[in-house]
């Protein structure tokens, strides 16, 4: 099989479907019409199995012709809860929800992976598995595995999957061995106090002052006690306390997220709360702290990644294959499969500010390199490739 041929066959296909999931975005756990067309899609290609996991997840099973390991493909399905403002012909046509960080995409050119294999499944050796998974905005990989997935999977040996990713050059792909993406947990901090008139503060025990001061021991913490070498990032999006400007409320909630690249992120977890507690405790406060898993820290196989590197550089060149400065304090859920199967995660460059696809993910004006889906199919097909024949 000549897989830069049989992509190129099918490369305008993968664009029309990643244009129509664009227009049809579905945000976690919704991707009822998304799920619908990949489902029918991968039924057409007579897999050997096409399971339904999690509501909205889809998972699509190939056996080859010959014997050998079973390898899974992961592509993510939702969009965020973003007004687009891309300008494109095929913006979104649902208002406020939008593929902003380019999961249609992933899920086009999984599909047209799909259709390619199919065509030459007596060449396997091996099964390939299929899985699109939804709510990866929010843990739903977690979900999917408590609902059985890598069972119905067929137990895996090995996981892959890619991101599309702004910030690379169009033409490269980026990597690294080990830690590649952050765990992320989202913190709700409850500070409770005595509320009363803000005439009277001495009467009062105010959370919002004893807020203030977690927040400088937090920034504290992030500034002088994290080793630079071991990236920890702990950062506040949300506060809400008060209604009217001269009372002081009873109530603050805080909310936020700490990120690690590395793995110990627990001592992280009990240094935040001691700091949190023991500081409101200082301002006569309570405090109550939720703490939920986002997802945990993506590392990759250093042997996969070795795989994977050889393989990039075959398809692009060395001089296109990035392995330093690629590591980010983003996440992305992918990272409990990883943990679970010998996994390798990289990016895909569709960096072109001429085409306007440097706009960062998550923003209402991404745009997304449609050139770069026949690059992302190649080198997920040639590194499934390589693997099994290895």
């Amino acid at each position: 099989m000549d897989i830069r041929q049989e992509v190129k066959a099918i490369e305008q296909e993968v664009i029309e479907l990643r244009r129509d999931f664009h227009r049809h975005p579905e945000l976690g756990f919704e991707e009822f019409r998304t799920a619908g067309i990949i489902r029918d899609y991968l039924g057409a290609l007579n897999l050997d199995d096409v399971l339904t996991c999690s509501g909205t997840g889809t998972i699509g099973i190939l056996r080859g012709g010959k014997p050998g390991k079973t390898v899974m493909m992961r592509a993510d399905i939702d969009a965020l809860p973003i007004q687009e403002e891309s300008g494109e012909p095929f913006s979104s046509e649902t208002p406020g929800v939008a593929h902003a960080c380019g999961h249609d995409g992933h899920t086009a050119m999984l599909l047209g992976e799909a259709k390619i294999w199919a065509a030459h499944r007596d060449e396997i050796p091996g099964t390939l598995v299929f899985l699109f998974q939804p709510n990866e905005e929010d843990a739903g990989a977690q979900i999917m595995i408590d609902d059985g997935a890598i069972e119905m999977a067929g137990n895996p040996e090995a996981v892959f999957g890619c991101h599309l990713k702004h910030n690379f050059p169009f033409g490269t792909i980026a990597m690294v061995p080990g830690p590649m993406m952050a765990s992320s947990y989202y913190f709700k901090v409850t500070i409770r106090g005595k509320g009363g008139h803000g005439g009277y503060p001495h009467l009062c025990i105010s959370p919002i002052s004893a807020a203030s001061h977690v927040i400088a021991s937090i920034d504290t913490f992030n500034s002088l006690e994290q080793n630079v070498f071991r990236p920890t990032v702990i950062s506040i999006g949300k506060i809400h306390a008060g209604e009217k400007e001269i009372v002081i409320p009873d109530t603050l909630e805080l909310e936020g997220s700490i990120r690690c690249l590395h793995f110990d992120h627990q001592h992280v977890h009990n240094r935040f709360r001691e700091i949190v507690e023991k500081t409101c405790d200082l301002h006569r406060c309570t405090c109550d702290i939720e703490l939920k898993c986002g997802n945990s820290l993506l590392a990759n196989d250093e042997r996969l990644f070795e795989l994977a590197r050889t393989t990039a550089e075959d398809l692009v060149g060395m001089e296109h294959v990035l392995t330093r400065d690629v590591a980010v304090m983003g996440g992305d859920d992918f990272a409990e499969f990883s943990n679970r199967i010998p996994g390798m995660y990289y990016f895909i460059g569709m960096g072109d500010p001429e085409l306007g696809t440097d706009v960062p993910n998550h923003n209402s004006k991404f745009r997304l390199h449609e050139g770069s889906l026949a690059i992302g199919m190649e080198m997920q097909m040639n590194l499934v490739m390589n693997y099994l024949n290895r």
